[in-house]
């Protein structure tokens, strides 16, 4: 199956083309590894990703101004593509691009757009997301660390977990509690806090990938007075920032899901009739994948879009990551554990497949059903707003 496109758009992608050919930096094609963390940014990425802003690639759906040109949503898709084939990055830091930058955006002041958002988008600062904490995983609105405002500050105490990147962010967009007496959806504010604030402590911990792959951080706020201007959107208004926040985390997140996948396709050698037929299915699920994504893709072009059936392609891509990484480990069987290098199991096209084992993407698959939502949320979703069945 394969999406044709009329001439408007085969016209921006030729663009698009035409420009990485002319600018893009040697750097970039031979990063196709993992970064350090999802805020780490090396000094040629911060150039590049200046670069793109300057010239209205870096997000094309974004405004003049914010390193786009109002791209539209089928304009994306095929921005996206482009960067798939080359197996390129965007960004670096794709939370601070993605989800901070545009919820600064679309609810912060125009000072907070100059002071944050625009050095976002420029990389002359990384941001991480503070979301989630020990007890307010899934359920964000369970979270407590708490700010209560004193004259020009908040006093912020409490702990986030899983913070990826915090360890190298400059900044956290950060969810906290302001009103305690109100229902839970009610009474969250978002901050903007400085790493570098006197009572914020980042804590960086491996992940079972191995003590090299650090990303996620403890973070730890002791009586850290943050301005009041920080604040993002109004008072109390943090439920629905964090709702924006997470759907632009999610829009066209199928597409990543489809090059994993796709990476999958290439790099998986079956060995028996029972390997291809996990291999068969792989298969069957990534055209899957392209099909349902591309008929919502076509429903957003036309003004269209169901934000629920996000969750549909969220739980299809995910879960079928995580199955065919296991499958594929089962075929490679010793060999799965072994630095693929030494292997003729791998394509060498791929560097990240080519860098990793099929045992740690099979461990890395875990976080695809977890991060932007669980796999079990999807299905909640699913169930009540897709399918109509009633709450329990």
């Amino acid at each position: 199956m394969q999406l044709d496109f009329d001439a408007d758009i085969e016209s921006f992608r030729a663009e698009f083309v035409a420009f990485l050919d002319e600018h893009l930096p040697e750097e970039a094609v031979a990063a196709a590894e993992r970064p350090r963390s999802s805020a780490d940014v090396p000094p040629w990425a911060r150039q590049w990703q200046c670069l793109l802003f300057d010239n209205g690639w870096l997000q094309p759906g974004y405004p003049p101004g914010f390193g786009g040109r109002n791209a539209t949503v089928v304009e994306q898709y095929v921005y996206f593509q482009e960067l798939s084939r080359r197996r390129i990055y965007q960004t670096f830091n794709p939370q601070g691009v993605g989800i901070v930058a545009a919820s600064l955006i679309e609810y912060g002041t125009p000072e907070q757009h100059q002071r944050w958002a625009v050095p976002i988008l420029r990389a002359e600062i990384v941001a991480a997301l503070g979301m989630s904490e020990p007890e307010a995983g899934s359920d964000l609105a369970s979270l407590r660390t708490r700010a209560v405002r004193d004259g020009a500050h908040f006093v912020v105490n409490g702990q986030k977990v899983w913070t990826s990147g915090a360890h190298d962010a400059d900044v956290l967009f950060t969810l906290v509690r302001t009103d305690p007496s109100v229902p839970k959806h009610k009474g969250i504010s978002v901050l903007m806090i400085p790493t570098d604030t006197p009572g914020v402590t980042r804590r960086p911990f491996a992940s079972a990938c191995g003590r090299d792959d650090v990303d996620f951080n403890e973070v730890f706020f002791s009586d850290a007075r943050v301005p009041a201007d920080n604040l993002v959107g109004g008072l109390n208004e943090g439920w629905m920032v964090a709702n924006s926040s997470l759907g632009h985390e999610r829009t066209l997140l199928w597409l990543s899901y489809a090059d994993r996948l796709q990476e999958f396709v290439d790099d998986w050698k079956p060995r028996g009739p029972v390997d291809r037929d996990s291999y068969a299915t792989l298969v069957m699920d990534l055209w899957s994948l392209r099909l349902l994504g591309s008929a919502e893709l076509g429903r957003a072009a036309r003004g269209e879009a169901d934000p629920s059936s996000m969750s549909v392609l969220k739980l299809l891509g995910s879960e079928a990551i995580q199955a065919a990484a296991h499958a594929a480990l089962a075929t490679a069987g010793g060999d799965g554990l072994r630095d693929p290098a030494q292997t003729s199991a791998f394509s060498p096209y791929h560097l990240e497949a080519y860098t990793s084992s099929w045992f740690t993407r099979y461990l890395r698959s875990f976080g695809a059903t977890i991060a932007g939502g669980t796999s079990e949320i999807q299905r909640n979703v699913i169930a009540h707003r897709v399918l109509g069945l009633p709450r329990a």
